[in-house]
């Protein structure tokens, strides 16, 4: 009779036990966020990657020292702490005890000296190693005036402690280092599987997800890191990003079910967004510039500043937000976009001049250029993949022709093909760009229009310039140095190496069921935040 009831309790207590495991499963297979995540990546090797939609899931998967929460601030990330010396010259970054890459495998402060000296040194190829400028001979490995990459201004006091020495005090680092390029990546992974150490089943992270899956233009698939300090409360099991170029497409996917969050919202949806989805459209303020690069290193733009001038005041950035962006854009005439904290833009003089006046303008420099009716530019405008860049594109070009007579092509590329185009500086003449700011900071701009930047595809070449931005990186005194960052957004005003279009704002469709996704003024946000609330 005893040995009949245990068998009884025992088997209710299995069917308990069996119910809660499947209820939980249940609940946890719930907690899956989709999101429209743009272009295909270029990589997920942080040191190496360039834009934004690589930058995304990299802060899923991989964790620096410390993150930018949603009120744009630092916060403490894979360091628990950390201090400054007094002359402002020395960081020392404790690092929370016990931490493990996904692997199971210690994570130290020589994890992060290995990464920050392969960020710089010249045979990895980063296009990005500008970023790490402000540290101790960091400039002169990157440019290779110095051989020896142990000599960067880093290293590990103990297993817990990784000390930065910089060259001169930096107001703006530990802000610097929230950016995706100061992630720290696997020295054993890559050892064994080199340029392949990103692909699913090889790459070894420390963020909050690990690479489970990355199906080329299709979908990425991150799982919860089980080795990650705080899982216990990251609630997503599952982070599937998905390549839509096509913001129309993305839109539709959406409204299907099929994606929690989107990348972009087409602009030709936007008046019905709001009176169908008015609840499920985000726009949040983004310190980031839309603009046309003129390739500099050749004809037609090479040499001929009034051409580039006509181009650009012909350009109603005004009736491009109203008619075409539509979510709250402001027509830009600086490089810098305003809201940077101390900072003053420097904007076109011909800011405030009616349509009119600017286009009887332009045509003058555009006869001045060597154009007119009987020679009139032909012009081949390149762009990334996007309806939204084309409808951009397509009126850019309706305004060239209209009031001078240019004849325009267009031509667009899938988007990692689009950025080595630019990178060539050959087949290009007038292309699309953005810059959405690394940290917040005018620095940020002003680094990116340096003669030797690895991200100057416009080849905007004036010493003058690269001198002022220089100097102002290792001067002290803040008001000083903001002066001379105002001085150098002058040159670029008065040279005109790009022609700024609309500054940014972050505009996606989420689920009212997503809980937590929140995006700070850099565009960076962090699914180890976000929680399912579907009932």
């Amino acid at each position: 009779m005893l040995r009949t009831r245990a068998a009884f309790g025992l088997s209710m207590a299995f069917a308990l036990l069996t119910m809660t495991s499947t209820l939980a499963l249940a609940q946890d297979a719930g907690q899956v966020l989709r999101i429209g995540n743009g272009s295909e990546p270029q990589t997920l090797d942080p040191q190496i990657s360039e834009n934004t939609q690589d930058s995304h899931i990299e802060r899923d998967l991989y964790e620096g020292l410390v993150v930018i929460d949603k009120d744009g601030k630092v916060a403490p990330a894979q360091a628990e702490s950390w201090s400054v010396s007094p002359d402002g010259l020395v960081y020392s970054f404790k690092l929370r005890p016990g931490l493990k890459w996904s692997d199971g495998t210690p994570l130290t402060a020589e994890d992060f000296v290995y990464s920050w000296r392969r960020a710089v040194d010249p045979a990895t190829g980063s296009k990005y190693s500008f970023l790490y400028y402000p540290i101790k001979n960091a400039e002169d490995i990157a440019t290779a005036v110095n051989k020896d990459v142990k000599s960067l201004g880093v290293r590990a006091i103990d297993p817990q402690t990784f000390e930065v020495t910089l060259k001169s005090p930096t107001g703006y680092f530990t802000r610097l280092i929230g950016h995706a390029r100061f992630l720290p990546v696997n020295k054993a992974a890559i050892a064994k599987y080199g340029n392949q150490f990103t692909r699913p089943g090889n790459l070894v992270t420390n963020g909050a997800f690990m690479l489970k899956d990355w199906t080329p233009q299709s979908r990425i698939v991150a799982v919860k890191n089980p080795n990650y300090w705080d899982a216990a409360n990251v609630k997503l099991s599952e982070v599937d990003y998905y390549p839509i170029e096509n913001q129309n497409e993305e839109l539709k996917r959406y409204r299907a079910g099929e994606l929690d969050v989107t990348n972009e919202v087409p602009s030709d949806q936007v008046d019905f967004i709001r009176k169908d989805l008015p609840g499920e459209l985000k726009i949040v303020p983004y310190l980031g510039s839309y603009y046309m690069g003129f390739n500099l290193s050749q004809p037609p733009f090479k040499d001929n500043l009034k051409l580039r001038q006509a181009l650009s005041l012909v350009i109603d950035r005004e009736a491009i937000v109203a008619k075409i962006t539509k979510t709250g854009e402001q027509p830009a005439y600086s490089w810098v976009p305003p809201g940077i904290a101390g900072y003053q833009s420097q904007f076109l003089d011909w800011k405030t001049m009616p349509m009119p006046e600017r286009i009887a303008k332009a045509k003058e420099l555009y006869k001045e250029a060597g154009y007119g009716p009987d020679k009139p530019l032909n012009l081949e405008i390149m762009y990334n993949t996007s309806e939204n860049h084309k409808k951009i594109m397509i009126a850019i070009a309706s305004m060239m022709k209209q009031a001078l007579g240019v004849n325009v092509t267009l031509v667009n590329q899938e988007f990692k093909v689009f950025l080595e185009t630019r990178k060539e500086k050959k087949a290009t003449q007038l292309f699309r760009a953005g810059w959405i700011a690394d940290y917040a900071d005018p620095n940020t701009f002003a680094e990116l229009l340096q003669s030797d930047a690895g991200l100057n595809d416009m080849g905007y070449n004036n010493p003058e310039y690269d001198k002022l931005v220089k100097t102002a990186a290792v001067t002290v005194d803040p008001e000083k140095r903001i002066q001379m960052l105002q001085d150098a957004e002058k040159l670029v005003i008065r040279d005109l190496p790009m022609m700024p279009i609309y500054d940014y704002v972050n505009k996606r469709m989420i689920k009212a069921y997503v809980q937590g996704f929140d995006l700070n003024i850099l565009g960076y946000f962090y699914s180890k935040n976000v929680t399912i609330a579907k009932h």
